[in-house]
């Protein structure tokens, strides 16, 4: 099992870090979201709590409408910040895993193109975004941890690069072979996370995981037969995915720490 750090540690201060960083976050000055269009502020927001800017503890009202105390005002401002917070984490986390789909998809796009040059841009931002994605958890279970999920996401990223492979040279048999290292891998990585968190189900992150790997399957297949529409509808279901991920991680580190958040 996964040795876990119990030091106070300011996962949002992390991820702040991580966002500072990594390039995996900028691309000439134009976001993802910007260079491929997706109404995912929308999404974003569905579900999050409201903040209540301005608001002190004597001024909160409870959900009948009375007046609380300040004793009781104090604790559902604890309680509000509490949750503030997970949501905010929630945005961080849901931002690295939407940037590791882009760039995927941009190396999928320029490699169907046969554009070398752009493939070899977007596998690099690929490589930061696993970077940070494995950092992030490095506050909560130590460095051995980030460097096994970083090298089970860079298998992750060699499968779906084998199957993207294997795709345009419309070798099935190679195909066949880098989806059962995709399926595998997801096991691994839920294996991982889960042993570290008693609060992640192992065959609820397989199920997870697998379902992503499926995405990137789906997108792969449609650029190759130049189905453009068919890969708008497969990014959108892939972006949303992205978000049951990260908020599924978010909601377990919480559970787990929840004195960092």
């Amino acid at each position: 099992m996964t040795r876990i750090h119990h030091q106070k540690v300011s996962y949002l201060s992390v991820i702040a870090v991580l966002f500072a960083v990594s390039p995996a976050f900028a691309h000439a000055g134009v976001s993802p979201e910007e260079r491929y269009a997706q109404p995912d502020n929308q999404i974003r927001a569905a579900g999050l709590p409201m903040t209540h800017a301005g608001m002190g503890p004597i001024q909160l009202a409870s959900a009948s409408g009375s007046a609380m105390t300040v004793h009781e005002g104090s604790s559902h401002v604890a309680d509000h910040q509490q949750c503030s917070t997970v949501a905010t984490t929630k945005n961080a986390l849901r931002d690295l895993w939407l940037h590791h789909a882009f760039w995927v998809r941009e190396v999928v796009r320029a490699t169907v193109d046969g554009n070398s040059a752009d493939a070899k841009v977007s596998e690099a931002q690929v490589v930061a975004n696993a970077q940070a994605i494995a950092a992030s958890i490095e506050p909560f279970y130590g460095k051995a941890a980030q460097d096994a999920l970083f090298k089970l996401l860079a298998g992750h990223y060699g499968a779906v690069k084998a199957y993207l492979t294997a795709s345009v040279a419309k070798d099935t048999a190679a195909q066949q072979k880098a989806l059962e290292q995709i399926l595998a891998n997801a096991e691994e990585i839920a294996n991982l996370l889960s042993k570290a968190n008693p609060n992640l189900p192992k065959d609820d992150l397989m199920g997870l995981l697998q379902a992503h790997g499926g995405h990137h399957l789906s997108q792969i297949q449609q650029f190759v037969a130049r189905d453009y529409a068919g890969e708008a509808q497969t990014w959108a279901d892939m972006s949303q995915h992205m978000y049951v991920i990260a908020d599924a991680l978010v909601d377990g580190l919480s559970k787990q720490f929840p004195d960092k958040f």
